[in-house]
């Protein structure tokens, strides 16, 4: 009895043995293991078999990108194995599973554009080209879209440049991106570009580029300005995607067809520029109080005229857009007169259809004050990238000079703003309002009553500024609560 104990166990584990066996070698042999994606999709006899049957197979993604070899997918593993595993899959099963879970690849280059300047929000983009010159002349068109020809020409071409008196100097032209170029497996089921215009198309309009951009009729009386601030674009942007027009007053027939689109460029092309100008200086201007006049009493005792200055400025931009503006030297040539405003402080009820008070004096064209101590504007009223700029950037006076109430008003608010930084709002009390934005400190508080020219700020870049400016806006209504911006310059 003992001895049968012993022998059925032994009959049962030669069973297991034997079933175990049924795909097994009794001697070990060379195969090789396939792997999708650190997924094991079966054992093949030769791996250079595989990689033929693949470029064989893929004859239809060759003739599209006019290439001689397609290659395994780039999560796709093939190792030697020493196994007594009979279980190989045929070349033809193992395809057919990487055919219908992923794509193939091609010889070309990973191209990783990382976002520029300090925006954690916008994240890198990857392109593909099967040849760099393409990325090279897609870059270049691209540059030209935001540079002038003769400037980049000049800058290209290492040219020297001198200003005898007044001018421009181009001192760098780059990539402020930093961008990584890797050659690499490409998949064939991404986008790849394999010509220039389309790439530079990309740079400029981003993913979708084939919806952003439409076609316009022009209607009698249309112009580029108008045309371009109806559908949400600047002038600049209605010239880069309209290079048939080469000024933005350039004229416009009934019936002819434009380009109409928004900007959302994927690269950043930073312009430094030297510029030498003679600029306006504005005259400040001084309230004499009179108490024998009513407070509707306002006459201009000395006119202001402007003076002249030479100004050094560098300057940068960001694809055409000015950011920052800072000025090296100023020389004055004329030197500006100051205007005296006399005004009654004498209280009335009413007196016909004006009203009486501070700041009673409807405001209309040509009264208005300069805000600022330097005349550069870097980015005016409009549209840029789908998006209104609801004001006028001033720039070059330097931090903490100082800044203006363009008219006569009550001070209604003074605060500090994540966008506005430190902002200042001014009602007229005729229904306009002007704001004075990014300021480094203030000079007035809420409820104050201000005049024409009196110094309520100082310029600075507070808020989300990228470099030292104002900027100015004035609204009918109260700004960001049921007003609506205006173009401050048709005010002057």
């Amino acid at each position: 009895m003992k001895k049968n104990k012993i022998i059925i166990p032994l009959l049962i584990g030669a069973s297991v043995f034997s079933l175990g066996m049924k795909n097994m070698s009794l001697t070990p042999h060379t195969a090789y293991r396939v792997y999708l994606y650190g997924k094991s999709i079966g054992l093949i006899k030769s791996k250079s078999s595989l990689e033929k049957y693949i470029d064989k197979m893929q004859s239809s993604l060759k003739a599209k990108y006019n290439v001689n070899k397609v290659y395994a997918p780039e999560g796709l593993k093939i190792e030697k194995e020493i196994t007594y595993d009979d279980n190989i899959t045929s070349t033809t099963k193992i395809y057919d599973k990487i055919k219908n879970s992923t794509s193939f690849t091609l010889d070309g280059y990973k191209i990783t554009i990382r976002p520029y300047g300090d925006d954690k929000k916008k994240k890198s983009k990857i392109i593909y080209v099967l040849d760099k010159n393409v990325f090279k002349d897609g870059i270049d068109t691209t540059v030209k879209s935001f540079v002038s020809k003769a400037d980049y020409n000049t800058y290209s071409k290492n040219k020297k440049q001198t200003i005898k008196d007044v001018g421009k100097i181009v001192e760098n032209i780059y990539i402020g991106n930093k961008i990584t170029i890797k050659k690499a497996k490409i998949p064939a089921d991404k986008k790849i570009y394999t010509d220039e215009d389309s790439l530079s198309k990309f740079l400029l309009f981003g993913n979708n580029n084939d919806n952003n951009i439409s076609k316009y009729v022009t209607k009698e009386g249309d112009t580029i300005e108008d045309v371009a601030f109806n559908n949400k674009m600047s002038t600049d942007e209605f010239l880069i995607i309209n290079p048939n027009f080469t000024s933005s007053s350039a004229l416009l027939y009934p019936g002819q067809e434009v380009n109409i689109g928004v900007l959302k460029p994927e690269i950043s092309i930073v312009e430094q520029d030297k510029v030498v100008a003679y600029q306006e200086k504005n005259f400040t201007t001084k309230t004499e109080e009179d108490g024998s006049k009513l407070t509707n009493y306002s006459e201009v005792k000395q006119k202001g005229v402007k003076g002249k200055d030479k100004v050094t400025q560098n300057v940068t931009k960001v694809n055409g857009e000015t950011i920052n503006i800072e000025t090296t030297s100023e020389e004055e040539i004329t030197p500006a007169i100051e205007e005296i405003v006399v005004k009654g402080t004498k209280s009335a009820l009413q007196y016909g259809n004006v009203t009486s008070g501070y700041g009673a004096v409807v405001a209309t064209k040509g009264e208005w004050g300069w805000p600022a101590t330097c005349n550069t504007i870097s980015s005016p009223f409009g549209y840029r990238w789908g998006t209104l700029h609801d004001g006028t950037d001033i720039a070059g006076c330097g931090l903490g000079s100082n800044i203006f109430a363009a008219q006569a008003g009550t001070v209604v608010t003074v605060k500090s703003h994540p966008v506005n930084g430190k902002y200042i709002v001014i009602n007229h009390n005729n229904g306009y309002y002007s704001l004075y934005a990014h300021l480094s400190g203030f000079n007035v508080r809420e409820g104050q009553n201000v005049s024409k020219g009196e110094v309520i700020g100082f310029m600075g870049r507070t808020g989300a500024a990228t470099g030292v400016h104002l900027h100015f806006a004035i609204w009918h209504g109260y700004p960001y609560r049921g007003g609506k911006a205006l173009n401050a310059m048709s005010f002057y």
